[in-house]
């Protein structure tokens, strides 16, 4: 997602990093935009400590403020740039709700980057899952087109969307099931509520093992779904009566000095 930077001519001057707990991606933003506010929003204590640890800099950034977190809900103000998130989007409980919170924390003509999980990640879990009656592996995730409809009617303009699909392989069982809970494990409303013992998960790891390849390797497809869009002045529309909020007049004249 970093490369794609490239390809847009706005130079952020403040960039927030959503969830950077997951995404990883401090050190690819700060090499993008060196000359830029970092800052960094977690909604979970837990996260948000794990963020703050990763995001450990030397003496003088931080006296020049380099990374700043925040733990709370979205909105944040001041608004940003950009709004970059990376492999988080599908751990949504409301993603419209969401969407509109990034619109709201973004600046006129800033945009947002994000990546998540597609629908057709671990499809060879969810046969496993459904011949054995385990209910879902995880949950049913957005397709592509649909996160692009709710970035539209979020306020976003000109969304650009697209997907692929990657091949993962491993060893043994076991490594395969430890890679599952680092990313964050199953999140499906509908998975069995209770712990499962461990002779449920001697039955997993038997199971796991049918899903090998020719090679001999266990296989597993992730579907990345990758979007931008950008954040365009309101629109004034014209009818019998017209409220038009103090923020959105101040939008529309700055956007008229600078001959946007």
């Amino acid at each position: 997602m970093a490369e794609r930077l490239a390809y847009i001519k706005l130079q952020p001057a403040r960039v927030l990093d959503a969830s950077p707990a997951l995404g990883a991606s401090a050190e690819l933003l700060r090499l993008a935009y060196p000359g830029a506010e970092m800052l960094w929003h977690e909604t979970d204590a837990a996260l948000a400590a794990q963020a703050a640890q990763s995001r450990a800099l030397n003496w003088w950034r931080k006296l020049r403020g380099a990374s700043v977190g925040q733990v709370s809900a979205l909105p944040l103000k001041p608004e940003v740039d950009l709004l970059w998130s990376n492999m988080a989007l599908h751990a949504s409980a409301d993603l419209p709700a969401l969407l509109g919170a990034w619109q709201a924390s973004v600046a006129v003509d800033g945009f947002i980057m994000f990546s998540c999980l597609g629908p057709d990640s671990f499809i060879e879990l969810r046969s496993l899952y459904a011949r054995n009656g385990w209910g879902r592996p995880a949950p049913d995730w957005w397709d592509m087109h649909d996160i692009g409809d709710l970035v539209l009617k979020a306020g976003f303009a000109d969304p650009v969307m697209d997907q692929e699909r990657l091949r993962l392989t491993w060893a043994s069982p076991e490594s395969l099931l430890a890679d599952l809970r680092a990313l964050g494990g199953n999140l499906a409303p509908t998975r069995f509520p209770g712990l499962r013992g461990r002779a449920w998960r001697q039955r997993l790891l038997t199971e796991l093992d049918t899903l090998r390849d020719a090679e001999g390797r266990l296989v597993l497809t992730l579907e990345l779904v990758f979007g931008h869009a950008f954040k365009a002045a309101p629109r004034l529309t014209v009818a019998a009566e017209t409220h038009v909020s103090v923020d959105a007049m101040r939008a529309t004249l700055r956007k008229g000095r600078t001959g946007g």
